[in-house]
């Protein structure tokens, strides 16, 4: 891995637009992590418990943009060094999401924090928190 350009306090990252969650991903990643809750795959059980008709993404999932942003970002995902986020919101099969976020501080050990987040339509939080990368 090549070392990118140094970064600045206050740049924001290139936003990493995912245009639908998909439904049927869902379900494979539930059968992948053994996640019996059936609000990953069954419509009438998220209708039952009044959370709407389409079903809901896994968390993992939802920390995966983010993480998948950073690592475009900073030239791969095994350049994140840490990462610690709070889940704020559900995220629905058809939502259309944007994960970003903005440098917070620049080290001279060549690494950059950054604030990260996760929103519907680009807008509505459902994902923040922090992470660290390593630039070189």
């Amino acid at each position: 891995m090549s070392a990118i350009p140094t970064p600045s306090v206050g740049d924001e990252l290139p936003r990493l637009v995912i245009q639908a969650v998909d439904a049927e991903k869902m379900k494979t990643m539930a059968a992948l992590l053994a996640d019996s809750n059936p609000i990953h795959w069954d419509v009438d059980t998220v209708r039952e418990l009044g959370m709407g008709d389409q079903p809901v993404n896994q968390g993992p999932n939802n920390l995966g943009y983010v993480m998948n942003m950073l690592g475009q970002w900073a030239g791969g995902a095994g350049r994140i060094r840490h990462i610690r986020v709070r889940f704020l919101d559900n995220v629905f099969a058809g939502d259309r999401l944007e994960a970003g976020g903005t440098v917070t501080a620049v080290g001279d050990d060549g690494t950059a924090d950054c604030d990260v987040w996760l929103a519907r339509d680009g807008t509505h939080p459902v994902l923040a928190g922090t992470a660290t990368l390593s630039l070189v």
